[in-house]
Formats: structure tokens, sequence, C-alpha cells
């Protein structure tokens, strides 16, 4: 996969089949949309194209009401890792300013899709809309192709269980500490990506060696304070493993880089210090009141050790 870095390039991409989107989370209903982008670019022998958006609009357009507090599944490196995964040919990350907001679906159509990247098919998904004040949409869209020369393809809406898969519930999941109906959502773990240091000295004299994960962006939504079943990799080693989460204070307010993420992985022999390394959330094994309620944390964490390693995974 290709990463393009805004849109001030000559792009030279062979009949371009092109969808866009925040694709926050890369789950399951994106997932649908992109082997369906690569299933048309191959039918035209083409490439396949997603324009995302760095940061994410929301965060620009509404700072002070819905985007103050959003919190994102993925931060910007862990979103590409993802899709790297999913064979996309060529992702193009546009920087998301006022400005570029202001862009009107017909000149966003104009200069982007049909100009810039001389689109030959453009997908989108079930009640996609885009351009300023988010004015366009498929049928719009779809008169405009024609005018352009490319086609246009909606797909439909997307069940999981009979929900409907959205990144907002996915988020809802994460905030529950629902790790496991997140991961079906996502159709993937849920992951945390970082450059490990070393962890908390009281634990590692008590028999719990850590590594600290501290996280890259303000905007990456972490589950609650507890203790979850997780797996780690760095470069091609796989460790099993428990993290604890805790917000000193508990105060649910604090950004990611101000969480507490320990991790104590089994059978740990390696010097990880230093490394960037990719956690995978597989279950909580407890939640928050083990820091609220008077219970002795390094018995709850020897008895959370018992069960993760009784797990399967």
């Amino acid at each position: 996969m290709q990463v393009h870095y805004g849109l001030d390039k000559e792009f030279n991409i062979k009949n371009p089949v092109i969808t866009t989107g925040s694709f926050d989370g890369v789950h399951i209903g994106h997932k649908t949309i992109l082997n369906r982008l690569r299933k048309l670019a191959k039918e035209v022998n083409g490439e396949s194209v997603l324009i995302t958006f760095h940061p994410h609009p929301r965060k620009i357009l509404y700072p002070d009401t819905a985007g103050k507090e959003l919190r994102l599944i993925n931060s910007q490196s862990e979103k590409i890792k993802l899709l790297k995964t999913t064979k996309l040919d060529h992702l193009v990350i546009v920087e998301f300013t006022l400005d570029f907001s202001k862009m009107t679906s017909a000149d966003f159509i104009r200069n982007v899709l049909a100009g810039k990247l001389r689109a030959r098919k453009v997908v989108v998904g079930f009640n996609h809309h885009f351009g300023h004040n988010r004015e366009g949409d498929y049928e719009y869209l779809f008169e405009l192709g024609k005018y352009f020369n490319f086609e246009v393809e909606e797909i439909p809406q997307q069940d999981i269980d009979n929900e409907t898969v959205s990144s907002t519930k996915i988020r809802k999941a994460l905030r529950e500490g629902n790790i496991q109906r997140a991961n079906a959502y996502l159709d993937h773990y849920y992951i945390i990506k970082g450059t490990l240091e070393n962890g908390d000295p009281h634990l590692g004299s008590n028999g719990f060696p850590t590594l600290r994960l501290p996280v890259e962006e303000d905007t990456k939504l972490i589950p609650p304070d507890g203790i979850y079943a997780i797996h780690l990799i760095s470069g091609n080693i796989y460790y099993r493993g428990m993290i604890k989460i805790r917000r000193p204070g508990g105060d649910i307010t604090l950004h990611a880089p101000e969480i507490e993420l320990d991790l104590h992985l089994f059978e740990y022999k390696n010097n990880l210090e230093g490394q960037t390394a990719t956690i995978h959330f597989h279950k909580q094994m407890r939640n928050e009141s083990i820091f609220t309620k008077g219970f002795d944390l390094l018995e709850e964490l020897q008895e959370a050790r018992e069960e993760t390693e009784e797990l399967i995974y």
C-alpha cells in the first residue's frame, strides 16, 4: 500500500477506484467497502484508493461541542497499519482544515475525484455525505459522475448480529469495557500501538514486572480502568499477558497520554524497552472497582493472571 500525504502532488494511479471517509476503526463495515473496492479495481485493471482525513473532521468543525470529547478507535499510525492488511493499493491522507471543509461537494468532485485523481469509479457507503455542510450525497455524486465520466456505486447498509456496524457503536462498547463486542464489530482486535518504556517499579518488585506503553495521540480512545487480557506483538515476537489501565485520580476526562498503561507479559525474556509494539485486547478481566473499593491490587493481579493464563488465545 502506498501512502500519500496531501493532494499537492501528481498522482500516477491506474484506473483509480476510489472511496472516501474517516474509516476510524477499519471495522467490518469498512472492510466490506474496501473488499468491493478491490474487486471493482481488478475488474477494470485498476487500483484501489481510499481518501481519508486527519485530524478527524469533527475535531475541526465542532471543537467546542461534538468534537471536544471525541475519542478515536485508532491513531493515524494504527489506522495505516490496519489498512495495510486489507490489501488497499493507495491511501491518500488529506489534512482536514477549516478551509478544506468549505470546499463544496461539486468542487470536491471536479477538482479532486475527477481532476486530481482521474477517478474511474467511486464507491460510497450507505448514507454517505460529503462536501461543505455535508451537501453531497450518493444521488448528487451519481449525476456528476455521468458528467465527469466515472461510475458510482453505493454499498448497502451492513449489519452484524442484526445491529448496524458503526464507529460510534464500537466506541460505546470500548467505553463500557466490552472488548469482545468491540472486537466482533471490528472483525479484528482493538489495538494500541506505541513505543515501550520501563514500567511501574512497585509492581516489578512485587512479582509483576511491567512495561509502560505511552499512547501516541490525545484523541485515542482508551477503555475504562481495569485489567485486560492482551497479547503483544513486537517485530515477529508474540507474547501473552495483561495490561493494567489506570487514570490517576480516577479522572475520566484525562487525555490518552496521561493515562497509565502497564503491561505484564507472561514468560517475558527479551528486552523490549524502546521497541515499537502493538497491543491486541481480548477481554476485560477486572473493572475499575479494583482501584476504588479497597481491593488488594496485588491479589487481584495474581488472580487475574491465573484466569488469563487459562484463556485460549
